[in-house]
């Protein structure tokens, strides 16, 4: 089946992250669930330069992490920062250079003041100021007791209250569907956030002036998207890839377009059994660094993969959330088999991310803003064959 392609115009959360005092100027940011102590306490900075939010520390490939880590905003009995009333569980703003809002893995759904939702742009042309610096770093392992080991390989950075050694159990069991090579429409390809972009080419600086996203189907998510299901449809497994773009005009409001968009699809084509939400991280340092998380893989670079699984915050709205778990934590175990390096550990944690209409739905974040394309559009690929291999040839029940 050729992929088919969809075309109209077309954030709750549980990470506290920054925002503006006056004027929006003063930027203020708690970094929840980093790697190594120095950056697991919260810390509230004020600039006027940018707020920085990263997933956790990264290292030198030739670095081993030995730091206990946990999902902790602080240590215990340390004094947390006071942050301002107006800064919410469900209303909360990361600033990141001055003016740009760009969202990450660890803020998804944040809300973007009208103000400064700057919106995507067609790909410029040139973007070769030197306003910043790049870091290709590379995501290792991870010791201490917010992350799963995982039998197959991989980890799980484990954010919620659910026992590890209940997501180790879940993990070692078969995810809950079966994908057939039929010619169906088996896996739903879509994107929340369409316009992500990514830097034109590897290299070791930034550009400023672009927003990191882009209207440009071939510098966005969409072309990770295309990478995906070409991949799968090799192997005869019939895929779906929405490329409607949820988040354009405005960031806000584009889960709730992008629920609407799944549900049409799914009851449209009832042998849809997994969706993918494909999306790109945003990891910048307090000192403006922005971190490109790579891998060499058959002596190319690849983008690092992070697979974001949801958990129930109580309030029932994903029953059913350890379905998609053990679905992730066999990709992630695929992965890592078929190309080792290739994960960051799943992020398990209280979010919704529209999680709750199929039992295989999972947000998939490929690199981050400073990869480049070419690296992001090659790990899309690799997705594609592990699960090609996943679904065809691995899911075995305990």
């Amino acid at each position: 089946m050729s992929v088919s392609r969809k075309s109209k115009l077309r954030f709750g959360m549980n990470i506290l992250a920054a925002g503006t005092a006056l004027a929006l100027a003063p930027l203020m940011i708690l970094s929840l669930c980093s790697a190594a102590p120095s950056a697991e306490e919260a810390i509230l900075v004020a600039a006027a330069a940018s707020a920085r939010l990263s997933a956790g520390n990264v290292f030198e490939p030739s670095e081993k992490i030995s730091a206990d880590t946990s999902c902790e905003t602080s240590s215990e009995g340390a004094d947390k920062p006071e942050l301002p009333a107006y800064i919410t569980l469900d209303e909360s703003v990361m600033l990141s250079r001055g003016e740009l809002i760009i969202p990450s893995g660890e803020n998804e759904d944040i809300v973007v003041p009208k103000e400064h939702d700057v919106g995507a742009e067609p790909y410029p042309e040139t973007l070769e100021a030197h306003d910043g610096v790049i870091k290709a770093m590379t995501y290792g392992f991870y010791n201490g007791d917010g992350y799963v080991n995982l039998d197959g390989g991989g980890q799980v950075r484990n954010c919620s209250d659910v026992p590890n050694e209940t997501l180790l159990e879940e993990s070692r069991k078969a995810y809950d569907f079966t994908v057939e090579a039929d010619g169906s429409p088996q896996v739903l390809i879509m994107h929340t956030h369409e316009t992500e972009s990514y830097e034109p080419y590897t290299r070791d600086f930034y550009d400023s002036s672009f927003t990191s996203r882009t209207t440009d189907d071939e510098k966005n998510m969409a072309a990770v998207g295309d990478a995906i299901a070409a991949e799968l449809e090799k192997n005869g497994i019939g895929v779906i890839h929405d490329v409607t773009k949820h988040d354009y005009p405005s960031y806000n409001g584009s889960y709730d377009r992008s629920r609407e968009t799944v549900q049409a699809i799914l009851e449209e084509n009832p042998t849809v059994k997994a969706v993918l939400d494909i999306h790109r991280d945003a990891i910048e340092r307090e000192d403006g660094t922005r971190i490109a998380p790579t891998v060499t893989i058959d002596g190319k670079n690849a983008a690092q993969v992070m697979i974001i699984s949801c958990c129930d915050d109580g309030s029932g709205r994903l029953p059913d959330y350890m379905s998609n778990f053990r679905f992730a934590s066999a990709l992630q175990q695929q992965l890592e088999t078929d190309f080792g390096g290739i994960t960051r550990p799943i992020l398990f944690d209280d979010r919704f991310y529209n999680q709750d209409l199929t039992s295989g739905s999972i947000l998939i974040e490929v690199g981050g803003h400073a990869n480049s394309i070419d690296e992001a559009v090659y790990s899309g690929e690799l997705i594609g064959k592990s699960l090609s291999n996943l679904f065809l040839h691995n899911n075995k029940r305990s």
